[in-house]
């Protein structure tokens, strides 16, 4: 016979925790979380003292100190859960000085925001709880991790309903994926990113939206969106080649200028040219779409032209594509040099990828919540 399977300490906490409060709903939750604190903060105070003193309260052994334990201190504390009545354990000498908790602190709420940056870093749920534990001498559950990040999917809901400015300059668009097991099986999901730069030049991630796939029509609907969010003009938007998204975005904001980004038409013409001519090739293209004038980007392209002809193929993408390097000419060095790659969307991915390249994510929200919470992290950079 089979040897029946233990339950983890996190899965008797989560069945405490469902048999006691029944939780139905996240503010459920936050009742069972209040209940939770208080003991979880203790035990992370009992290991400072133990660490403080050399010796662990059981310990009966040889001690290096004559300082001892002397009782607690009731104090109240305000976590994001509400008020939580905690013990702190004191000393003789009175020299324990609380670092979780110091002695005038009464707002304890930034170790759940530990948590939640650890986990906007890309550290696992049970990374999470390790590291905890091995701080503090405290076993937390990677589903009570679980629980302290999903306090944040309120405000993931705002944050994506917010009202957005009348006006945006530039508009960067993108898209990345990401696997998300569903209905026992593992799906590649589309996540859809806009960068704004408002009149002033602040930066502003619009939104996130999943989808299975990239497509025309999701951007329609997302441009629509952000119209029904307050977006009424847009000046440029900046994209790759997804087919029909230049005819999408000018459905929604009818006078934008939409930028094919010159980076990704150097990538997919590069594919027509030999390796040892990639560097040559892209000097090459660089000379049209960065001419000081139209008339000199027209007569670079025509040279390029000449010297590429043995790879039609990769010319043929810049000709068909050339009225987006022309457009470039319509407006300042300064607009041009902002408009003309989408390089400032591609690296927000490269900075959601850092967190997602562990594997798998169970649901939408479990991607959602680590994606807005990476957002954060953008903000406070920028």
């Amino acid at each position: 016979m089979a040897k029946k399977r233990e339950s983890t300490p996190g899965e008797n906490l989560a069945k405490q925790i469902i048999e006691q409060y029944h939780p139905k709903s996240v503010a459920d939750m936050q009742i069972a979380l209040k209940d939770i604190f208080g003991p979880m903060f203790e035990a992370m105070l009992h290991g400072e003292m133990n660490s403080h003193l050399g010796y662990e309260s059981n310990d009966h052994g040889a001690k290096s100190t004559d300082n001892r334990r002397n009782g607690y201190t009731n104090k109240k504390v305000r976590t994001s859960a509400g008020e939580v009545e905690i013990k702190v354990p004191r000393d003789r000498t009175s020299s324990f000085e609380p670092k979780l908790v110091p002695k005038l602190q009464k707002d304890v709420s930034e170790i759940e925001e530990k948590v939640l940056a650890m986990y906007a870093r890309g550290m696992s749920q049970r990374d999470i709880a390790e590291t905890i534990e091995d701080i503090y001498g405290f076993e937390i559950s990677h589903e009570t991790v679980s629980q302290i990040t999903d306090c944040v999917l309120d405000k993931l809901d705002d944050w994506q309903n917010r009202p957005l400015k009348r006006m945006y300059t530039f508009l960067f668009v993108d898209c990345m994926y990401v696997t998300i097991r569903k209905e026992y099986e593992s799906k590649n999901y589309a996540v859809y990113t806009i960068l704004g730069y408002d009149i002033d030049g602040q930066k502003d991630i619009l939104g996130l939206w999943l989808n299975e796939s990239e497509s025309k029509h999701t951007w329609m609907q997302i441009f629509d969106e952000l119209k029904g969010r307050g977006v009424e003009d847009v000046l440029f938007i900046c994209m790759d080649g997804v087919s029909g998204l230049e005819d999408g975005a000018k459905a929604i904001f009818k006078d934008v200028v939409v930028q094919r980004c010159i980076v990704h038409l150097i990538r997919n013409s590069i594919k027509y040219v030999p390796s040892k001519d990639y560097k040559k090739f892209a000097q090459g293209i660089r000379k049209v779409y960065g001419a000081p004038s139209l008339t000199a980007a027209r007569k670079a392209f025509e040279q390029f032209c000449q010297e590429w002809s043995q790879y039609p193929g990769a010319v043929d993408v810049w000709k068909r594509n050339f009225n987006h390097v022309e457009q470039l000419f319509d407006y300042g060095s300064a607009v041009r040099k902002v408009m003309y790659t989408t390089n400032a969307v591609e690296s927000i991915n490269s900075s959601f990828r850092k967190v997602t390249k562990k594997g798998a994510f169970p649901n939408e929200n479990a991607l959602l919540k680590l994606l807005y919470l990476r957002i954060t992290e953008l903000y406070k950079k920028w």
